[in-house]
């Protein structure tokens, strides 16, 4: 299925438990697992999950015993089996907004906040959210991260931060938050910090949980209110003024990590429609049988196919330390755009039985609908692609004056 080649044997057989783990642990929960109110795995369940994944040696299954990362080929090859279930990536704690935000904390954070904050994340002990995008109603930030309104000032040796922020994945049930925010201290330079706070704060209220297309996540993606939350400057993350730079560490890797996870669902999904096809007779032949059902399951493997390679072609960008957001946004688009044609005709493969909740086929095309919006929708990711076109001719022609 993947790229062999290039992933380590550390890897391969970490891959080969994390498969089986969900295969045979996960998805027999899959029907059964406890919802709230919005469709979401109650948090409770997903620290049951967690609880089985730790006993089974499997916690973070991409982080060492020393805390040391495997490199991104081989962490594709393991969190791309760890999404074969919706619920795998919250029993090995590799799921969204929690992998990213340990990616994060250790590449900026300092001893102390890696101690308190990173390690009880790694042990799976701990939930996260990541606070950066505002409310459109406030004017806030978005898919342009310059718009943010949230603000930080200094008041002796706190900061003091105000602001609203939506879309904040899981925080309901978080016990760590990264708050992004704006500076406006008189005495600073301004710009963009991160800072880190212990959830639940009296200062940050729940305004209300949206129902949303997509329900895999523990908390849903609720709108919140900030005031006047105070943080120590000693949980600022690295410096002042840097936030943006500390987003871009964030959300590239971030982005990968989705497609990796999202190839498992679909190659999942894919597995059931074929077995539909395969097993279902109509018109006096099996459903593969007619032409129209089996190219399109045809289709289904060229996809997938060009989806994992693209997945693994960037992260061995990014392991040489050459990949930007560039790399990373035609990543987003050529993957999430594939796997959407995947989950689509999974859905269509299986007619009337692919639209029931009798299978997961359902949910994966809900979440990979929304997977096309989150950490930046297509149209983005091609504008900035553009501007980088753009401003290659330009220096193009400059070369030749």
């Amino acid at each position: 299925m993947s790229i062999t080649a290039t992933v380590s044997d550390e890897a391969l057989k970490i891959g080969t438990a994390v498969e089986a783990f969900v295969r045979e642990k996960i998805v027999p929960l899959e029907k059964t697992a406890p919802r709230d109110h919005h469709g979401c795995p109650t948090a409770g369940f997903a620290t049951e999950l967690r609880n089985m994944a730790r006993e089974a040696g499997l916690m973070t299954p991409h982080i060492r015993a020393d805390g040391s990362h495997l490199n991104q080929v081989d962490t594709a090859h393991v969190l791309i089996r760890s999404g074969l279930s919706p619920l795998g990536p919250l029993a090995f704690h590799v799921g969204a907004p929690d992998e990213g935000n340990m990616y994060l904390l250790s590449h900026v954070g300092n001893a102390e906040i890696k101690r308190r904050f990173l390690d009880p994340l790694v042990e799976g002990r701990a939930t996260s959210a990541f606070f950066m995008t505002e409310p459109a109603e406030d004017s806030g930030a978005g898919s342009d991260p310059s718009m943010m309104q949230t603000t930080c000032r200094r008041d002796g040796s706190d900061w003091v931060i105000n602001g609203r922020k939506c879309f904040i994945t899981s925080a309901p049930s978080a016990q760590v938050g990264i708050v992004m925010a704006k500076s406006v201290d008189p005495q600073s330079e301004g710009g963009a910090c991160m800072f880190l706070v212990d959830l639940p704060d009296p200062a940050i209220r729940v305004d209300y949980v949206p129902n949303t297309i997509d329900n895999s996540m523990p908390g849903g993606h609720p709108t919140l209110t900030i005031e006047n939350l105070r943080v120590p400057s000693s949980q600022m993350l690295g410096e002042a003024g840097e936030g943006f730079k500390y987003a871009q560490v964030r959300l590239s890797p971030a982005r990968l990590s989705h497609c990796m996870r999202w190839l498992g669902a679909c190659l999942r999904a894919h597995e059931i429609a074929t077995d539909y096809a395969c097993r279902r007779t109509a018109f006096g032949k099996t459903l593969i049988d007619h032409e129209g059902v089996g190219f399109m399951l045809a289709e289904n493997r060229i996809d997938l196919k060009q989806a994992e390679l693209t997945i693994f072609w960037c992260a061995s960008v990014l392991d040489s330390g050459e990949m930007g957001t560039v790399e990373s946004s035609m990543a987003k688009v050529a993957v999430s755009e594939a796997l959407m044609r995947v989950a689509d005709r999974c859905v269509q493969v299986m007619g009337g039985t692919g639209v029931t909740d009798q299978t997961i086929v359902e949910q994966v095309f809900r979440e990979i609908r929304a997977f096309r919006i989150y950490d930046g929708p297509t149209e983005v990711h091609k504008w900035s692609l553009a501007k980088k076109i753009k401003r290659e001719w330009r220096e193009s022609q400059a070369s030749h004056d």
